[in-house]
């Protein structure tokens, strides 16, 4: 008969009733027995091998041992020290993100990050910048994601340097293409290097044999558009011209849902035909952020075999949106290639909120603040407040102010110096953006943004040489 598996947790003081009401959840649902460690020290993050080393005791009976996620760096000097036939491990950094460690990541593979889609990143009037501003404008994209730049025409002025514009950018080694429906211009930017002409449609075809490149066709809108898609094809088909098709995607607002039906029934018209998708009518003129729009239409992309992309990002709320399809299009080809929703795979597109914004519960937090035998200041959220904690002080509310005004005037905070003061107002104020959002939040931890995160540097845990709250 199998014995259950053993593991043996090891945290500090401060996170101990967090862990002690998880672990109990987890337990009975993955089958195994646990113990809990708690070690003299208040804040886990103060551990190093060395104190670990010193005061951790492991039992006798003990399959797997899981240390605080902040001694990541010194785990195999742990293991080496550890003459013991037992799997050491290291958790999360934060209590709350332990049930992630026992299966929530299932569904991501090894072979998650590779695409098909092709993102076209458009420069709005190029002829307006300088060479230089072009150069430079080219290059963040590429770095940012895009597969190819789009030169953006000014209808009705002719762009008299884009031979030399092209030329340019090319020696960088881009992939370019041009959004013109002039002729010369078209003409003159595929012999200096472009290698994509946007758009052909039944008034210019007939140019397109001069330029030998691939074209993008689109579709005079209207009752017959597959019929006018369908001629531009003929006359290209019959000259061995490359294409991909657009139907032209339509703002909401404007025929939003009438122009995917377009793209649905293109693509059974013309089931192998490269096909592309111009977003940036939908992410430029929403009054929403540009992330989840873009991966809603990467999906569909992905599904309807859309292997390109035009997009922009112009409008304040759309600027980041060539990353932002960059991440959506590996999301999405993950999840339609192995049939599962884009779910725990990347959470870099939550933005505004988080992937697990788990709270404090309140009995969890008054334990700890009855436990507290110092006067480190400690801030934590619960579902709907927050708290500042320390030895024999335990303030909430919503208010960041009134929380302040509040221990200001309590007898413990005559310590309280300006730069200690400024600290806990930072930290309160971000305290109160999560409350507000719904987002974790973690002492001397940044907020979470996705792909706009910045890290901050810890200044709580800089104040003092040695472990707070430690025994030795």
């Amino acid at each position: 008969m199998n014995e259950t598996t053993s593991i043996h947790f090891v945290t500090g003081k401060l996170a101990e009733p967090s862990l002690r009401e998880i672990v109990a959840q987890i337990a009975p649902k993955h089958g195994f027995d646990f113990t809990i460690d708690v070690l003299p020290i208040t804040v886990a993050a103060l551990m190093t091998p060395k104190w670990l080393l010193r005061h951790m005791r492991i039992p006798e009976r003990c399959d797997r041992v899981i240390l605080p996620g902040y001694l990541h760096e010194g785990i195999e000097e742990i293991r080496r020290a550890i003459q013991r036939d037992v799997t050491i491990d290291c958790g999360p950094k934060d209590v709350r993100d332990l049930p992630i460690l026992f299966g929530s990541q299932r569904f991501r593979g090894d072979d998650y990050g590779s695409y098909s889609v092709e993102i076209i990143a458009e420069i709005n009037y190029a002829s307006r910048f300088p060479i230089e501003d072009l150069l430079h404008q080219a290059k963040q994209l590429v770095s940012e994601g895009a597969n190819r730049i789009d030169l953006g025409c000014e209808p009705g002025k002719r762009w008299q340097e884009i031979g030399s514009a092209v030329r340019t950018l090319r020696e960088s080694g881009i992939e370019l293409s041009v959004d013109t429906f002039d002729p010369w211009e078209a003409e003159t930017a595929t012999r200096a290097g472009a290698s994509l002409v946007l758009s052909v449609n039944e008034s210019n075809v007939q140019f397109a044999g001069d330029w030998g490149t691939e074209v993008v066709v689109v579709p005079e809108l209207g009752s017959d558009y597959l019929g006018s898609l369908s001629r531009v094809v003929e006359a290209l088909t019959a000259k061995n011209i490359p294409f991909r098709l657009d139907p032209i995607l339509e703002p909401i607002g404007c025929g939003f849902t009438q122009a995917i039906g377009r793209y649905i029934e293109t693509r059974k018209e013309f089931p192998d035909a490269p096909m592309m998708m111009g977003i940036g009518n939908v992410t430029e003129l929403t009054d929403a952020d540009s992330a989840p729009i873009n991966l809603v239409l990467m999906g569909i992309c992905e599904e309807l075999q859309i292997r390109s992309v035009l997009t922009t990002q112009v409008i304040s709320w759309a600027k980041t949106s060539v990353r932002e399809c960059d991440i959506a299009r590996r999301l999405a080809h993950y999840a339609i290639r192995h049939r599962v929703p884009p779910k725990h795979l990347d959470d870099r597109l939550v933005i505004l909120r988080d992937p697990r914004a788990v709270p404090y519960s309140t009995e969890s937090i008054t334990q700890l603040g009855k436990s507290l035998k110092d006067n480190n200041y400690r801030i934590l959220l619960s579902e709907s407040e927050i708290h500042l904690l320390s030895a024999g002080v335990h303030l909430k509310g919503t208010d960041p102010y009134q929380i302040m005004e509040e221990l200001m005037q309590l007898p413990e905070s005559r310590n309280v110096d300006v730069s200690h003061s400024f600290y806990l107002g930072f930290e309160l104020s971000k305290a109160a953006t999560a409350l507000t959002l719904g987002k974790r939040y973690e002492q001397d931890e940044p907020l979470r943004w996705g792909m706009l995160g910045r890290n901050e540097s810890h200044h709580r845990l800089k104040r003092s040489k040695r472990p707070p709250g430690t025994n030795d």
